[in-house]
């Protein structure tokens, strides 16, 4: 489909959500908007899909090339729509885990990973204080660098659907994070090597949930088939992960304060469910973006 079909496929999508979930009440004071919150949200989710994940060039690109599209955006200041944006967070995370759920419709397998989010350039850390006494610093695998940041914790369905996310600084241990995202009884998890802990193991299946971990290392791997098996389930996760970071930037997300932060990255994973959406009902893989926009 064409860019202004996405568009307004994504603006019904979200308008119609909108008054399913009763969200047409979320404001109870002050005057209503130039620009309706299905439009804010529409600009935000479209346009970190094309990759515009700075709330200035989000802005202006809108505005210059789409302001057919958006005529009120003409008339507002740009302060005033990343004030609404940034107001919208809750609404953001409540739209995604309703579609989160409609996608996955109760599928008992997950997959469960975390990627770096760095708070700032490495050479910056000693002097960052945005983040101070909650950033840390860890160890960016992609890079084998050290970093300063956090990790965010995913957990996936089998398809590739963002459930559950969680930010925790970058020295938290993977292990720590799994009951934070909120695994259902009777479910099934598949994590890599970092994931291996038999206290955790035995918590989860007190609470009837079952979690799959290649053996801590690789070298004295007492299963290596079992875990080349579970390595070949677990790569779609990865392929989540390499989207929000190549396509929605999520690994370099700016922002002045933790608030922000997380109302970036929530709208960042809302666009990428909303893509995975969109795909589906149009009969493709979910993660095929790729091919969705063609112009």
């Amino acid at each position: 489909m064409t860019l202004d079909d996405y568009m307004l496929t994504v603006f019904c999508l979200i308008d119609d959500q909108w008054k399913s979930l009763h969200l047409d009440h979320v404001r109870q004071r002050g005057f209503a908007p130039q620009l309706s919150d299905s439009e804010v949200l529409t600009i935000e989710v479209v346009g970190e899909f094309l990759g515009l994940d700075q709330d200035a060039h989000l802005f202006w690109y809108f505005r210059r090339y789409h302001a057919d599209a958006f005529p009120n955006l003409r008339h507002i200041h740009r302060t005033t729509f990343l004030r609404q944006a940034a107001n919208l967070w809750a609404v953001k995370q409540r739209l995604q885990q309703h579609l989160a759920g409609l996608l996955t419709a109760g599928d008992p397998l997950w997959h469960v990973d975390s990627m770096p989010v760095h708070a700032c350039q490495f050479a910056r850390a000693t002097c960052c204080q945005r983040f101070a006494g909650v950033a840390a610093f860890g160890k960016d695998h992609g890079i084998r660098q050290t970093f300063y940041g956090f990790r965010l914790h995913l957990r996936t369905s089998r398809d590739g659907i963002i459930e559950a996310a969680v930010l925790a600084p970058a020295n938290v241990a993977e292990t720590e994070l799994v009951w934070e995202l909120n695994p259902l009884g009777g479910s099934v998890g598949v994590g890599d090597r970092g994931y291996w802990s038999p206290r955790l193991m035995e918590e989860l299946a007190q609470g009837g949930i079952r979690l799959l971990a290649p053996y801590k290392s690789k070298q004295r791997d007492p299963q290596p088939a079992r875990s080349r098996l579970l390595r070949g389930l677990h790569w779609l996760i990865e392929t989540v992960n390499g989207q929000l970071a190549e396509r929605f930037g999520i690994k370099r997300t700016w922002a002045r304060d933790l608030w922000h932060l997380c109302s970036r990255i929530m709208r960042k994973i809302l666009s990428h469910t909303v893509a995975a959406w969109i795909n589906v009902s149009l009969g493709h893989r979910p993660l095929d973006f790729a091919s969705l926009v063609t112009e």
